[in-house]
């Protein structure tokens, strides 16, 4: 269990993720969105591969495939009053397969799918389009403080490569 600013995360992996998605790079992406958290929030993130993240995207959402990132908020207060905001799941082969198709390092869009997952438990949605508009505003303007280029952003023209909504 890792703690800072406001968060304390929980992170467990499957032995197959690259070495370069470490707890640290994980835990820097969440204390970029922990301004939004009102107090101590907890948060636990399962790095898996895409045949469990099928298995839950079936379950809980109706669709038999497997997606970059879910997230299952709670909203629930613990007896030491610590907000715990929920879970979130990463697939493997989903999340390094879309890396790569749109050129970008697995870290940087780990990163982006953990701030993506984070805004989910804190209630950001984007299934209307104004939603979407702000959750994507807030998801550019944290990865910039992050160092990290807009997702969202059309690739040079000169790329076949089309940006990927987070958990399409």
């Amino acid at each position: 269990m890792m703690k800072n600013e406001g968060l304390v995360l929980s992170i467990d992996r499957d032995d197959d993720w690259p070495q370069e998605i470490t707890d640290a790079l994980i835990l820097h992406a969440a204390n970029a969105v922990s301004d939004k958290i009102d107090g101590t929030g907890q948060i636990d993130i399962l790095l898996s591969g895409d045949d469990h993240v099928r298995a839950l995207n079936t379950a809980w959402r109706g669709q038999d495939k497997p997606t970059n990132v879910l997230s299952f908020p709670m909203g629930e207060i613990d007896p030491s009053g610590t907000i715990l905001l929920g879970d979130i799941v990463l697939a493997r082969e989903t999340v390094l397969r879309e890396a790569e198709e749109t050129g970008i390092s697995s870290s940087h869009h780990v990163s982006h799918l953990i701030v993506h997952g984070i805004l989910h438990l804190l209630g950001y949605d984007h299934q209307v389009d104004a939603e979407a508009a702000e959750m994507e505003r807030l998801e550019t303007e944290i990865l910039a403080g992050l160092g990290i280029a807009d997702p969202y952003a059309d690739p040079p023209p000169e790329t076949e490569v089309k940006p990927r909504h987070a958990d399409a």
